[in-house]
């Protein structure tokens, strides 16, 4: 919802959320503490988050957050099981999305994982540019080696990739994960991509095939990241996800039926709200 422009009111973004939260997804990325100024769709987070009701469901509550500040403001919400924080390889980007410098980002990083120890969540970086670059800023599949070993090395246990703009490719996603998760067997290996709708079968194959378990998506593959290139390439949308999981016959505990609801409410959000 981030990048809708106009505002929705916090009552839909809940009752949305709760539909959600009987599909019976492993985790949902419910809301951002960042400036409400940059995302102003986001600026009731915390009022969301204290009307949700999770005594009849499973699912574990993400929140992004982009500095030290809204990491504290997080782990003061009992629900919120994961705090994210986009940490980026291109120096641009990082300036793009949170206003600092990869030195700085790797400070704040590790504040909010000493954050996040203490009040009994846990941190979800997401390794962003994680697949390409199209900022000019040297990038290879090296580099990420390099930035994953020095995330580890700080204590992330969960890293997502992140494509963020589109740019993966399957040969470049299959090196990745066939690599890094054997390497590592200590983070659990997520992947974060974005897609055209002609390209999301290939990549979601060779993410799966090449051993990661952990997949984001977005309902009709909705928005993008609002800080990233002008024209916008698409989440992954997540009834293709389940299709292709469906498809493979891989145990999901998703309720068809739920997420068919849902999937509903999505569109009268997208559909009223631009």
């Amino acid at each position: 919802m981030q990048g809708i422009k106009t505002f929705i009111p916090t009552q839909k973004k809940v009752d949305y959320l709760q539909s959600l939260l009987r599909v019976g997804f492993d985790t949902i990325d419910a809301g951002s503490f960042v400036s409400a100024k940059a995302i102003p769709q986001m600026q009731d987070t915390a009022e969301v988050f204290d009307k949700l009701d999770l005594s009849k469901t499973n699912t574990k509550i993400l929140a992004i957050v982009a500095n030290t500040q809204g990491a504290e403001t997080a782990s003061t919400h009992k629900i919120i099981d994961y705090l994210g924080y986009p940490f980026s390889i291109s120096e641009n980007f990082q300036m793009r999305n949170t206003h600092k410098t990869i030195a700085q980002s790797l400070v704040t990083l590790q504040e909010i994982l000493e954050i996040a120890d203490k009040s009994n969540k846990k941190c979800v970086a997401y390794l962003s540019m994680g697949f390409g670059n199209p900022y000019g800023d040297p990038w290879n599949v090296e580099i990420v080696g390099e930035w994953t070993e020095k995330l580890y090395s700080m204590g992330v246990k969960i890293l997502s990739l992140s494509d963020t703009v589109g740019s993966s490719t399957p040969e470049v996603i299959d090196y990745l994960f066939s690599n890094l998760i054997p390497k590592y067997p200590e983070i659990e290996f997520g992947a974060h991509l974005h897609t055209t709708p002609d390209k999301w079968f290939e990549k979601v194959d060779a993410a799966f095939h090449a051993g990661c378990k952990r997949f984001d998506g977005a309902i009709q593959g909705f928005g993008g990241c609002p800080m990233a290139a002008d024209q916008l390439t698409g989440n992954m949308p997540t009834e293709k996800l389940l299709s292709y999981f469906t498809t493979l016959k891989a145990d999901t505990d998703i309720n068809p039926m739920n997420f068919e609801s849902s999937y509903n409410e999505a569109i009268k959000i997208f559909t009223n709200y631009h």
